[in-house]
């Protein structure tokens, strides 16, 4: 089984100097490839200079993660793609457990390990943790994370399980289901662009997994910061063009409304914070739909499935519910 290891950079010269050295010397008989998405910093002498094992991918703009991953992906050649970002931090042997489980389990197209906190290394990381979930109305989870609250990391999730998405911090899937669904939605540009990938194979009848017996540490907002006006707008926005693309016909009027409603009820959460450009963010977000669903729509591809949801819904059960931890939620 050929491994592709490619890792996205933009402008991440010091990433690449902290991160990179783990990703050679722990992903031992892989090809390791960095896509550089057209960045303006040092980064191609960089790697020329200093890592000469490592075959560099350079597009000609920066199209965001769908786009820099879709277009630097057409001239690698291997079985499986491992897609990680330049600000994680590998483990030995991590391919290991997860080559072994794509050899056993054909039905099996997307993998994801355990992310850990690079900072704070006893907590899940924010993005994916121990594999991720949504609920009825679109919003992502993770076991191990659900919305602001980290839990740590004492052997609970030590497995490997079907989740419903992998993290894209750390995106292991084959190369014929890459292609059989076109890739990422370079719509979406940045984020939850992985979320809608793995949707799109679920319809298909592909499984995503977390395998627990591999680990990562992901140091997390090295692009977009945490709370950024961008960050918040794309990831309101893509959560919607995911709904419009892949919840079932008879139920898509009464999910998006509903869906929009609540982005609404977050949108004055932000106000009352005083946080102003949350609130423009979301309405941002909602004229993007406005504008684009019909777009959205008509990329619907064959049969949406309908039991895509763990839960009915996250926000009733961290909000109101107080349920902090994964092991709290009621599963369907």
């Amino acid at each position: 089984m050929r491994i592709a290891v490619v890792v996205l950079n933009w402008n991440g010269r010091k990433l690449l100097e902290q991160f990179l050295p783990s990703v050679i010397r722990y992903s031992v008989g892989t090809e390791i490839y960095v896509a550089d998405n057209n960045s303006q910093d040092d980064s191609v002498d960089y790697l020329k200079q200093n890592f000469p094992s490592v075959q560099i991918i350079q597009n000609t703009s920066n199209g965001g993660f769908a786009k820099g991953y879709n277009d630097a992906l057409k001239h690698i050649e291997a079985d499986v793609y491992a897609l990680i970002n330049s600000d994680i931090e590998v483990t030995e042997n991590w391919l290991v457990p997860i080559i072994e489980h794509l050899e056993q389990h054909s039905d099996t197209a997307i993998i994801q390990p355990k992310i850990l906190d690079y900072t704070h290394r006893h907590l899940f990381e924010y993005a994916g943790a121990a594999g991720g979930f949504i609920d009825t109305y679109g919003y992502p989870f993770c076991r191990g994370r659900l919305f602001e609250f980290l839990e740590e990391d004492k052997g609970q999730y030590d497995d490997n399980i079907p989740v419903f998405w992998a993290s894209g911090a750390c995106f292991i899937i084959r190369k014929e289901v890459f292609d059989e669904l076109h890739g990422f939605d370079e719509d979406f540009f940045a984020h939850q662009e992985e979320i809608d990938l793995c949707w799109r194979s679920f319809n298909k009848g592909y499984r995503s997994y977390y395998i627990g017996d591999s680990t990562v540490y992901h140091l997390g907002g090295a692009t977009l910061e945490k709370g950024s006006y961008k960050k918040i707008y794309l990831n309101f926005r893509n959560s919607l063009f995911m709904l419009v693309k892949n919840v079932p016909k008879s139920r898509l009027f009464g999910i998006v409304f509903m869906r929009m409603v609540l982005d609404g009820l977050a949108g004055i959460r932000f106000l009352l914070k005083g946080e102003i450009k949350g609130l423009v963010a979301v309405l941002h977000a909602h004229f993007d739909l406005y504008c684009n669903g019909v777009k959205m729509y008509k990329k619907r591809d064959g049969q949406q499935l309908k039991n895509y949801a763990l839960v009915p819904s996250i926000v009733k059960a961290y909000f109101i519910k107080g349920q902090k931890r994964f092991s709290e939620l009621k599963i369907n």
